[in-house]
């Protein structure tokens, strides 16, 4: 009899437990992650969002059990070594698993707004007159070409302008919501150090060629389409984080050796040459106004994936090829329209520049009119000013 009420007992807990709470399986980039969720905390929200509107979601979302979706996030935040850009993404998903984001955009935001704050960061939420709801996160990085507010002397970035693109906020300006959530204290950071790890199923192989002293070298590099996803609403970043953008494993695997074998016996410089034209001549060049309609920064590995490629990208690119294999200092020459690197060696070649007393040669990994060498600079930037935006130097040295 005790043994048949247990079951009983078991059965309705069970039956009760499964209708309460529900599994969350989101695909981030391959891999699964899932959480248990509360049902409690899908709850209805017009779609004509209101301040109102976000203090009524808080307080009934935040009466519900949604802790374990946070210590999900949280644990699974630590265990893939997430930087907080692509623990945003992993929000976004978890975000769309609750509340589609075509279904209700408010609700689907407020969703992102709330897992980021209870993650510890510090986020907000604005209104405009014309009840666009607009997501910020608190950032004292250097971020360009995103809006952002201040508050208390504190810089609050933009995470959702691109779903507005073509919205004016100096016409339509957002009214910062006065709701305050406990523990939501921490900066959010854009650097990315470190990409997911993708299946090896999900990479696809890519030829590349290029010619170096009358021998044509050939690569089929491994590449991920999902880091296109990833970086597609990046903003533009400072350069000591864009130039430290890696490439992800398997695509690192598949041409780092490569060009370390091709490299080998060659003297270091004739090597750093060998990398500049690589850079030069194996991608095709378009700017970005023509091939994206605006300025778009892209990473290593997207520049590889990229039918073509303009001087950022370019430079990126090279920067992350000598700092794996030679590990050189460089700095960043930015100029009016371009930006290229330059390199210290051990003896400067051509017309050196000279940065914090020491003495870097110019390595143009953009193609020009003229078939530069290590240490020469195009005619038209000659007599152009320019700005060291990144010094990179070797632990060490």
């Amino acid at each position: 009899m005790r043994a048949a009420f247990i079951i009983a007992f078991l059965f309705t807990f069970t039956a009760s437990y499964g209708q309460s709470m529900r599994q969350l399986n989101v695909d981030f980039y391959g891999e699964r992650f899932t959480a248990v969720a509360d049902n409690a905390m899908l709850v209805t929200v017009p779609h004509t969002i209101e301040p109102r509107v976000v203090v009524d979601f808080y307080k009934d979302v935040n009466s519900t059990n949604y802790q374990p979706v946070i210590d999900s996030l949280l644990a699974y935040k630590v265990r893939r070594h997430l930087n907080d850009w692509l623990y945003y993404q992993l929000i976004r998903k978890t975000a769309e698993e609750i509340s589609p984001k075509a279904d209700n955009y408010g609700r689907y935001t407020l969703y992102k707004w709330f897992l980021l704050t209870k993650s510890g960061y510090d986020a907000r939420l604005a209104i405009t007159p014309e009840r666009k709801i607009i997501f910020y996160v608190y950032n004292n990085e250097d971020i360009s070409d995103i809006p952002f507010f201040i508050v208390d002397d504190k810089k609050y970035m933009c995470l959702n302008y691109h779903d507005y693109a073509k919205t004016d906020l100096h016409r339509d300006p957002p009214f910062p919501v006065n709701l305050t959530v406990p523990g939501a204290t921490k900066s959010f950071s854009y650097l990315v150090t470190r990409l997911p790890d993708f299946s090896q199923a999900s990479y696809v192989e890519k030829k590349l060629q290029f010619t170096y002293g009358h021998r044509q070298y050939h690569f089929v590099v491994k590449l991920n389409p999902q880091v296109k996803n990833i970086f597609a609403n990046y903003p533009g970043v400072d350069f000591s984080a864009y130039f430290n953008i890696p490439l992800s494993g398997e695509t690192y695997s598949s041409l780092i050796p490569v060009l370390k074998k091709n490299l080998k016996g060659m003297e270091q410089i004739k090597g750093i040459d060998y990398l500049m034209r690589f850079t030069r001549y194996a991608f095709l060049y378009e700017n970005d106004e023509e091939n994206y309609g605006k300025e778009k920064r892209l990473s290593p590995e997207e520049t590889l994936f990229a039918d073509y490629s303009d001087c950022d990208d370019r430079a990126a690119l090279f920067f992350y090829l000598v700092k794996e294999i030679y590990n050189r200092p460089m700095i960043a020459l930015l100029y009016p329209t371009h930006i290229t690197i330059a390199v210290q060696f051990d003896k400067p070649l051509g017309n050196p520049i000279v940065y914090d007393g020491k003495l870097y040669s110019v390595c143009e990994p953009t193609p020009q009119k003229e078939d530069l060498a290590i240490g020469q600079m195009s005619a038209q930037l000659k007599n152009q000013k320019y700005q060291v935006v990144y010094s990179y130097q070797p632990a060490g040295r």
